[in-house]
């Protein structure tokens, strides 16, 4: 994770400008405590709103209507403060694999580029989401009967501090001559294509080369934030390749952005900080290595074992994630485990999990496509089985070198008093799981219960609760939440501006007509799935392209649900595989790991991935076996 550099003196530098410099520090400082409080406020009021509505309906059962309307307004504006956050504390993922390898003068340039075309994005879209917020405002919201521009002005007010912010950090961590020459090739490349605007509108799908691989990917590769990267190949392409209004690009991010299910993410982020700071997390950890510490890799089978166990809990990859990655990965550093070793083996297990119940992408598939749910929650535990048997055996081949002798085997008595320890801790998950199949509360909601959960049992039973962090804990969540919901938004542009490319049809119309029968169309699919899960997140890939592909699965005998088992895990294969890959980042930001640092070791994770895959595609009785 890149962070924002400390300020200091510049070689030559005039004194004046140092103190020039040193002023815009203290206010950034300022206006970043004026961010903080209120991001942080708003996670404590989103989960105190959601906890009541479960408190509400299922113990007094008299449910609060406005609730989860209230929640979905709070929720808007913490992920945008929390964007800013992130932005300006330098924590939004990037890609510096190729500018890392440059001279000291040429990263510095490329740093000042990317937070140039940072700046470039945020003013390009600061009109068109002022007329969005606008074009709300006319709206009333259906429960608490306010006008919906309380929760649709988050978004311009987001994007203007944060562009209020890149120009401090530009101001302040460039020298003059790097920072005049960034503005200008990002001035001439902006002047570029809008010159060239005309051109544009003959080249058809060529367009989709132009601005979704060479300006998104390009962007990417060239150090700049995922999240604004995807933003300005979406713009581009809208902006210069169609008539689309440019406030459509505002509103699909809103939409991506502002599912209601993705409220867990922050919350499982509280609530991994939370199991860390009470010492469940310790607790859950001393025991597990009690069972598997003195076999080598033994946490990082651990580490495959919860993500399936929770998998799902939360309605939302990331936050499955954060809530079982900070209770492993301290313990598995101690033991000398690499930070990307770990991120990859995390962002796997993401890939590994898409099809354990309950999925949401499972979900999508089943109102999409009319496919039993049941009938896909049955297949899909069995699939995710063999993917995890395949991941645990790279695990085995990267970890026999490993001195296991340091944890020598514990006696079974040590090892049940460690049980009784961590028996509260442990029953976090089944106390999670419980919330949601008994109905106590929804997939969103049930991350309150957890951090009610945990509260009492750090309170009374661990007596670790440390009031001084809860302040630094609420903002470190706002800022992660914020980098994971950007991209989020933005991919969602993405996505949505390929669909009104026709790319969506013309894809469904060619593999129609490959030749070979039921083989050849799953492996097409499988390669066409890896690529929409690198570009698309999984329920608006599946809304678009599961009504157009799943009847030609049945016209050439492949069982649909066998078909939503091998699309959904390619689509999670794509989804955390870098360059592109969202999920990728998500691990890396929930992690606090660098990208660069994990790319190498994805990729024996990623090859055991599609090997599994392959096979569940040819042996549907490992998704149909047990219908």
């Amino acid at each position: 994770m890149t962070t924002a550099p400390r300020l200091q003196d510049l070689p030559g530098e005039h004194p004046a400008e140092t103190a020039w410099r040193r002023g815009l520090a203290r206010l950034d400082v300022a206006l970043g405590w004026l961010v903080e409080g209120p991001a942080a406020l708003l996670v404590v009021a989103d989960i105190v709103v959601l906890f009541a509505g479960v408190f509400s309906r299922f113990v007094l059962h008299r449910p609060l209507v406005w609730s989860d309307e209230l929640a979905s307004i709070l929720f808007v504006w913490l992920a945008m403060l929390g964007a800013v956050i992130a932005l300006r504390r330098g924590e939004h993922m990037r890609m510096t694999a190729l500018v890392s390898r440059l001279a000291p003068p040429g990263r510095e340039m490329f740093e000042a580029i990317a937070t140039c075309a940072a700046l470039a994005f945020l003013a390009l879209v600061a009109w068109p989401a002022w007329q969005y917020a606008a074009d709300e405002g006319a709206i009333t919201t259906p429960a608490l009967e306010i006008s919906n521009l309380w929760r649709a002005a988050a978004l311009p007010a987001g994007i203007l501090l944060m562009a209020a912010f890149s120009l401090l950090r530009l101001l302040r961590h460039a020298r003059r001559r790097p920072a005049l020459q960034a503005v200008a090739i990002v001035a001439a490349v902006i002047a570029a294509f809008w010159f060239g605007r005309s051109a544009f509108a003959d080249l058809g799908r060529l367009n989709l080369l132009i601005f979704f691989v060479g300006v998104a990917a390009g962007s990417v590769f060239a150090g700049i934030p995922i999240a604004f990267a995807f933003g300005l190949g979406t713009f581009s392409y809208l902006a210069l390749g169609t008539e689309t209004p440019l406030p459509v690009i505002i509103g699909r991010m809103d939409e991506g952005m502002s599912h209601l299910i993705l409220l867990a993410v922050p919350l499982f982020v509280f609530l991994g900080l939370l199991i860390e700071m009470t010492g469940m997390a310790r607790a859950m950890v001393a025991f597990l290595a009690s069972l598997l510490g003195h076999v080598r890799g033994g946490l990082s089978y651990v580490l495959v074992g919860a993500m399936y166990l929770v998998s799902g809990i939360s309605g939302a990859k990331a936050a499955d994630m954060a809530a079982v990655a900070p209770a492993l990965f301290p313990e598995m550093k101690q033991r000398g485990a690499d930070d990307g070793e770990l991120v990859a083996l995390l962002a796997a297990t993401g890939a590994q999990t898409e099809t354990v119940p309950p999925s949401l992408v499972l979900i999508a598939i089943g109102s999409a496509t009319g496919v039993s749910i049941a009938a896909l929650f049955t297949g899909g535990l069995l699939p995710a089985v063999v993917l995890g048997i395949g991941l645990c055996v790279v695990v085995h081949r990267r970890s026999r070198g490993d001195d296991a002798s340091r944890t020598p085997r514990r006696p079974w008595r040590e090892i049940g008093r460690l049980f009784a320890i961590a028996l509260p801790a442990l029953a976090l998950p089944f106390v999670i799981r419980a919330a949601v199949v008994e109905g106590v509360a929804t997939a969103t909601e049930v991350s309150t219960i957890g951090i009610a959960y945990a509260i009492v049992v750090g309170l009374l039973l661990y007596r670790q609760f440390d009031w001084r962090r809860l302040g630094p804990m609420l903002v470190s969540t706002a800022s992660l939440s914020g980098a994971i919901l950007l991209i989020i938004g933005t991919a969602t542009a993405m996505a949505w501006g390929l669909t009104q490319s026709g790319f969506s049809g013309w894809l469904a119309g060619s593999m129609a007509t490959l030749p070979g029968g039921a083989p050849t169309f799953l492996a097409m699919s499988i390669l066409a799935f890896v690529v929409l899960g690198s570009v698309l997140e999984g329920i608006p890939a599946i809304v678009l392209f599961g009504p157009l592909l799943f009847p030609i699965a049945r016209s050439m005998g492949v069982h649909e649900v066998h078909y939503a088992m091998v699309a959904t895990l390619s689509m999670g294969l794509g989804l955390f595989a870098p360059p592109l890959g969202v999920g990728f980042y998500a691990a890396c930001a929930i992690a606090r790991v660098h990208p660069d640092r994990a790319i190498g070791p994805m990729v024996g994770y990623m090859l055991a991935l599609l090997i599994g895959i392959v096979v569940i595609a040819a042996v549907p009785w490992l998704s149909i076996g047990f219908l």
